[in-house]
């Protein structure tokens, strides 16, 4: 696979896993900030705020280095570790797995809650629809009107895709072009006269 791809999960979805009177509720969601991570973990907090861990992973970036795995008041290592361990099984990134657990009374003991854990998280993934996505760098090619054109053959050659426009006197369009294309297809562009290239950011 080339390392401008990745996968991710298409929305967000649930699983659930029951282990002598206590449940664990899960909840798996594509995320691409820390700032959203945030959010859904306090939304859940709040929702469930009579269970007693909630407990979660995370991998973001398509280079997989941006991860986290918490055990929210769970013994070191037998909760967020094996929730993050069903994410790399499933190679999957631009993802969020909370696992919300109620206690049933019965200790289940580390090596109980690490499978407790590991098999609510990949309860949640088996109800995902996984998706292959590529990482874009999005770009603002502005130019005069007179080339457009020449502009429009290029996109309907390459076909990257259109995120806005805007044409006047001198016109820009917002394109989001993955990584792998950018330099061949900003070469074309930077041929036509009047062309300006401005990289916005990678998505």
């Amino acid at each position: 696979m080339s390392n401008d791809t990745y996968k991710t999960i298409s929305q967000q979805c649930e699983g659930l896993y029951k282990e002598k009177g206590s449940k664990f509720i899960t909840y798996a969601y594509p995320v691409s900030t820390e700032e959203e991570i945030k959010e859904h973990i306090a939304k859940l907090k709040k929702e469930y705020y009579d269970a007693r861990h909630h407990c979660y992973a995370y991998m973001l970036g398509a280079d997989k280095k941006n991860f986290r795995a918490n055990d929210d008041g769970e013994p070191s290592s037998t909760a967020g570790k094996p929730i993050l361990g069903q994410i790399l099984s499933n190679d999957l990134t631009n993802i969020l797995i909370v696992v919300v657990r109620y206690f049933g009374g019965t200790k289940l003991g580390a090596s109980g809650l690490i499978h407790a854990y590991k098999t609510a998280a990949a309860d949640a993934i088996s109800n995902a629809e996984i998706l292959d996505k590529t990482v874009n760098d999005i770009y603002d090619i502005h130019f005069d009107y007179l080339v457009m054109n020449d502009i429009m053959k290029i996109i309907k050659d390459e076909q990257p895709e259109q995120l806005g426009q805007d044409f006047n006197l001198t016109c820009k369009i917002t394109l989001s072009i993955r990584q792998s294309e950018v330099e061949r297809l900003i070469q074309k562009f930077e041929k036509i006269t009047s062309v300006k290239v401005e990289y916005i950011r990678t998505a």
